[in-house]
């Protein structure tokens, strides 16, 4: 007897084609866009690029269109040492602003997972906090705490810490303490994450078989809660290099990095092709961290 043909699944194209859907329009086709001025030249014109796609020449339009395009802007971007050192100031303080977000993270984490269930939606609570106050009010308010007559130096000279104001706003040290403000819940959550899944019984046999409290944690703890480690850097990083809003105003002018240079391209200069290019080799950039991010989850979902 043969039994008759099962019609397309329509729940699970669905769960796959929505979510594909919502990429290609709000991601695809802005990328495309998006490198598609890149390869064109900056005009005085609207809008200030060129070449046009005319489709009303039709094919020789297409063509004119292509030949137009060029990789020029690539080019500048690569020998020109402006940019170089831009993408590697950003590249820089997003690792260091990722590295000291993980030293202060970790431990919150760690205590969040290990406090008893009673208290932990509060301490979740507390981390989503800050995020009920709009970003730009909270970045402001650390220009009233770090500068010169701020409530920091106030602190630091009424305790006798110092014997003058420190110059600390307009520096890369008020950069990096906003981004570990900034992205702290970024960090937190993802490391809770994974110790709060971790089997307590494991460090009490690993205690048991006599190990230290410390070195239980070093070969137990930490590398079971790597996942998370992992995706909280990610989450972190990526968000960082293109950060505008934190130099731009805790570092002062001398802070160049790539957020700041898009936004100077595209409404300062009007170019917006070389802001376009900016765009798509930052780009290209993020995605390595993020290619490796999935290759260790892969990893690490095929062991046993």
């Amino acid at each position: 007897m043969r039994m008759p043909q099962r019609g397309p699944d329509r729940g699970r194209i669905a769960i796959i084609g929505l979510p594909s859907l919502w990429l290609t329009v709000f991601f695809l086709v802005p990328f495309v866009i998006i490198l598609r001025m890149s390869l064109s030249d900056p005009a005085s014109a609207q809008p200030p690029y060129r070449p046009l796609l005319d489709w009303s020449q039709g094919w020789a339009g297409i063509r004119l269109f292509i030949e137009g395009l060029d990789l020029e802007n690539y080019a500048t971007i690569l020998t020109d040492p402006l940019y170089a050192s831009a993408f590697l100031t950003s590249v820089r303080i997003a690792a260091t602003g990722t590295l000291l977000t993980l030293l202060a993270g970790y431990p919150i984490a760690l205590a969040m997972a290990r406090a008893s269930r009673r208290w932990q939606p509060f301490l979740i609570a507390l981390i989503f906090l800050p995020f009920w106050t709009s970003f730009l009010i909270r970045v402001y308010a650390w220009i009233a705490i770090l500068e010169q007559d701020g409530l920091l130096n106030q602190v630091l000279l009424a305790a006798g810490l110092v014997s003058a104001p420190l110059m600390l706003l307009n520096t890369e040290i008020a950069v990096q303490i906003g981004i570990v403000y900034t992205y702290l819940p970024f960090m937190v959550l993802p490391i809770y994450a994974a110790l709060e899944k971790q089997d307590g019984s494991l460090v009490e046999a690993a205690q048991d078989l006599g190990s230290t409290p410390a070195r239980a944690f070093w070969q137990v703890t930490l590398p079971l809660s790597l996942p998370g480690v992992l995706g909280g850097c990610i989450l972190v990083f990526i968000p960082v290099m293109g950060e505008f809003i934190i130099p731009d105003l805790l570092g002062g002018s001398d802070m160049l990095m790539v957020g700041r240079l898009v936004w100077t391209e595209f409404f300062s200069n009007r170019d917006w092709p070389m802001a376009s290019t900016i765009a798509v080799m930052l780009l290209a950039i993020l995605a390595l961290p993020i290619v490796i991010g999935q290759r260790r989850a892969g990893v690490g979902s095929m062991k046993p």
